[in-house]
């Protein structure tokens, strides 16, 4: 019998982040966090939420015939059901499953196949000590690893980040973001190109078009 998660919400709206954005995307939303982010814009997703089973979720994609389905939180990596979660849908369709993860949990629990978008958490967070660094040996050719950038400070340090660890090597791509209300993409992006850095610029196309 499948067992159930704690769910915020789950819904179908256009991916907005990873080099998945633009496709269509059936969202679910874990309850439940341990970081608590200065720029954070899904604070309601640290308690509440309602039990729905496995078999619910998976029926859901499957109706909604979205081209990918994305497990994000709150953190979720943190449920005791997130890996039949991610299995299930990985195993109802030939369709693609990513999770976003916030880097403080153990990566290794992410079935085969699903692909994880996961974050490094720069200073201007305030969660910088977060990551799991065994994290790093566990990434896959597949993975996605994401920085949100508040300032010329944070760019800094995730470029020495992913310099040193060689992040680019890695993984399928590297991603920097900003914090929108601190830092505009244009400036980002001339930082990236000025250093002639190997990562991949992202905007929040979900912000953009006002989904949600």
């Amino acid at each position: 019998m499948l067992s159930s998660v704690l769910v915020t919400e789950c819904f179908v709206s256009i991916q907005g982040e990873s080099t998945y954005s633009g496709l269509s995307c059936f969202f679910v939303r874990l309850t439940g966090c341990n970081l608590r982010c200065s720029y954070c814009d899904t604070k309601y997703a640290y308690s509440g939420g309602k039990e729905m089973s496995i078999a619910e979720l998976v029926d859901a994609w499957q109706d909604s015939d979205a081209t990918v389905a994305e497990i994000t939180g709150g953190e979720p990596l943190l449920q005791d059901g997130f890996i039949e979660l991610a299995m299930s849908l990985r195993d109802c369709s030939e369709r693609q499953v990513l999770v976003e993860t916030n880097g403080s949990q153990d990566i290794g629990v992410i079935p085969e196949g699903v692909v994880g978008i996961i974050d490094v958490k720069c200073p201007g967070s305030g969660a910088e000590n977060s990551f799991y660094m065994p994290n790093i040996s566990k990434l896959h050719d597949y993975d996605e690893v994401k920085f949100v950038v508040r300032d010329r400070d944070d760019y800094e340090w995730a470029k020495m980040f992913v310099l040193k660890y060689n992040l680019t090597e890695k993984c399928n791509a590297v991603l920097f973001g900003c914090v929108s209300d601190s830092l505009d993409a244009g400036s980002l992006g001339k930082w990236i190109v000025d250093d002639r850095l190997k990562v991949r610029l992202q905007v929040q196309l979900h912000k953009i078009l006002k989904l949600f």
